[in-house]
């Protein structure tokens, strides 16, 4: 953990220029809902986070070693099968998460939560630079108790460890329902790279998790 809070404490965060929910349709919908590669299920597991705009958040965690299915969708809220304009007025209560499907006996649950630490800034308080509002907010929807433990433990320490000039914000829930984003969504920086949005706002990011995570990253 202390080498944990070490590289933690190094990270700075860039502020977004362009909005999220500036682009609340596209012509072109995705293929493949999410990005899936042949596994173990005897090792699967499943982790769900909100750190801002779903597009970020999936092109990261797909980078990752042992991840094996990163999907973009709605929880927390209490609107059953929310649309995203709906999601994006803030009144579902719903944020943006990512469902992550992994292999736990290449890519531990610790490990993701260092991560999600990284891919967003966890003491901006619903938002995430020009992306406003609850739907945007820091939080982990966690899926056993374990999970509750380690996450309010790393949150814990991350704190104290002052790795940020102000306290984390993030929002620690126990996980209840995954709506699947629509189809245009998934895999949305693979398959949209040339998007504005993902050029000046989700290219740096992954640059930016790729260096951190380098001994981690799928080759």
């Amino acid at each position: 953990m202390k080498k944990l809070i070490t590289i933690f404490a190094v990270i700075s965060f860039n502020s977004a220029f362009i909005s999220c929910a500036q682009k609340t349709e596209h012509k072109n919908e995705a293929k493949n809902s999410s990005q899936t590669l042949s596994t173990n299920t005897m090792n699967m597991d499943t982790a769900t986070f909100g750190a801002g705009c779903f597009w970020c958040v999936e092109a990261q965690f797909q980078l990752l070693e042992g991840v094996t299915s990163v999907s973009s969708g709605y929880s927390g809220g209490t609107v059953k099968n929310p649309a995203y304009r709906e999601v994006c007025n803030g009144t579902t209560g719903h944020a943006e998460v990512t469902q992550i499907v992994y292999d736990s006996s290449k890519i531990s649950y610790e490990e993701l939560l260092a991560a999600f630490w990284q891919a967003h800034d966890p003491t901006q308080l619903n938002r995430q630079g020009n992306d406003v509002g609850t739907q945007y907010r820091s939080v982990i929807f966690y899926h056993t108790e374990k999970q509750k433990d380690l996450a309010e433990k790393y949150k814990r320490e991350l704190n104290a460890s002052g790795a940020w000039d102000k306290p984390i914000v993030t929002e620690i829930s126990p996980f209840k329902v995954f709506y699947k984003a629509e189809d245009y969504h998934q895999n949305y920086y693979n398959q949209n790279g040339t998007e504005p949005y993902c050029s000046f706002v989700i290219q740096p990011k992954v640059e930016k998790f790729k260096k951190v995570f380098k001994d981690k990253i799928r080759h």
